[in-house]
């Protein structure tokens, strides 16, 4: 099975503009391509997984990846799948993210050796001149097309900005660029993107001929894969500072059900016929796949010996006991009122609940144990001493805890 086979085996294409051609650049090596990653925070999160490992893949069979930060592209912002505009970021703040994403992304990429490119678009785009750009590019360009394209069609009845309307030409104008400039010969992206990449293969093929050589093709779910990336409490993050390696670890065990082997089969580097002996697995078994999941991309995001201690410390919560490498909340003098603090309080504190009245209700409806037992009794209070010791695990549903730890 060649890598392309093994990339559709997995769930992971969905469209191309010319498969038999694509199939045979991949296999043989030969594909030069991009996927672009927009800097709007100082952090990777989940939704950006997909791409890593893609890119990942394609490295080990020879391809080379480049990966395109948009220094440029995210002082406009992507108007795909969104329903307003989005916050302005100052140039500061992308040139900050742009630093923390290259840092991460060099735990999934080589970029030793000329074997992948790490490159910036605000290196062409913040120099254009408005009226050139509206000459050379904008004339290739049919606005009646651009309006029956998804990300835009989704906008225009809340209302679309010229600024974002720019957006597929601005994106176009960066293929045409990597094309031009280091062979870039394929692009990558999701479904929601499928538009917007047609408009970079068809500006290339208007400006440099029919015979010019581009290809597009796009990842299956990369959409649902940005929306994977959140949970009721935030983002989920590849920076171990903003999400724990545990917290990583438990958001992949805690996947639905019906969700575990596809992401095993797309996200995770296990060998296609292990994954396809589990195809059948079903009920306490699918808890067994959902740790082989957690595990193996808690130890491609942070390392194994992170994973171990994850995999450790959620044995230690499943067996109601209390873990060494849980996430902690220190409880000091200071948060404490009349030498006490009541388990509203405590739930707050640790970020477990986002408000007091939010905590009442997890508490009255049964949701809430410390150190295994439910505490009913939005009124219970507690000492330093009643909390200290190794550390008092405190629950909220099947899926949300902290050690609570005395200072």
């Amino acid at each position: 099975m060649g890598v392309y086979e093994e990339l559709v085996a997995r769930g992971l294409i969905a469209q191309v503009t010319d498969e038999e051609e694509i199939r045979k650049m991949i296999n043989a090596g030969e594909a030069t391509f991009y996927i672009g990653f927009d800097p709007t925070a100082d952090s990777l999160h989940v939704g950006h997984f997909m791409a890593l490992c893609l890119m990942k893949r394609l490295q080990m069979a020879g391809n080379k990846p480049i990966a395109l930060l948009g220094g440029g592209t995210g002082m406009i912002g992507d108007p795909s799948g969104r329903t307003d505009m989005r916050q302005m970021l100052t140039k500061e703040t992308i040139d900050h993210n742009i630093e923390c994403f290259r840092k991460q992304m060099s735990r999934f990429i080589d970029f030793s050796d000329d074997k992948a490119l790490l490159v910036n678009n605000a290196d062409w785009l913040l120099d254009l001149n408005y009226v050139e750009l509206l000459r050379e590019v904008g004339a290739c360009f049919s606005v009646n097309n651009m309006l029956r394209a998804e990300c835009y069609k989704q906008r225009m009845e809340k209302g679309l900005s010229f600024l974002e309307f720019n957006y597929m030409i601005m994106q176009s104008y960066d293929f045409y660029v990597l094309y031009q400039k280091y062979g870039c010969n394929m692009q990558f992206g999701g479904n929601d993107q499928w538009s917007t990449m047609l408009g970079g293969t068809e500006l290339i093929r208007r400006k440099l001929g029919k015979d010019a050589h581009a290809m597009t093709i796009t990842l299956l779910l990369n959409s649902e894969g940005k929306k994977m990336g959140k949970t009721q409490s935030g983002a989920v993050w590849l920076d171990p500072e903003k999400t724990s390696p545990f917290d990583f670890y438990q958001y992949w065990r805690n996947v639905a059900d019906a969700d575990v082997l596809k992401c095993i089969r797309m996200l995770t580097f296990l060998p296609l016929e292990e994954i396809d002996a589990m195809s059948d697995w079903e009920g306490s078994q699918l808890n067994v796949a959902k740790d082989i999941l957690a595990y193996e991309l808690t130890k491609l995001v942070h390392g194994q010996e992170e994973a171990e201690k994850a995999r450790e410390a959620s044995k230690a919560l499943f067996s109601q006991g209390s873990a060494s490498d849980m996430p902690e909340t220190e409880i000091t003098e200071e948060d404490l009122r009349d030498g006490v603090i009541d388990i509203l309080g405590l739930l707050v504190k640790a970020e477990l609940a986002p408000t007091r009245s939010e905590a009442r209700r997890n508490v009255t409806q049964g949701g809430v144990t410390l150190d295994g037992e439910k505490v009913t009794d939005p009124k219970a209070a507690y000492t330093l001493d009643d909390l200290a010791g190794e550390g008092r695990v405190l629950k909220r549903g099947k899926k949300k805890f902290k050690k609570i730890v005395v200072r």
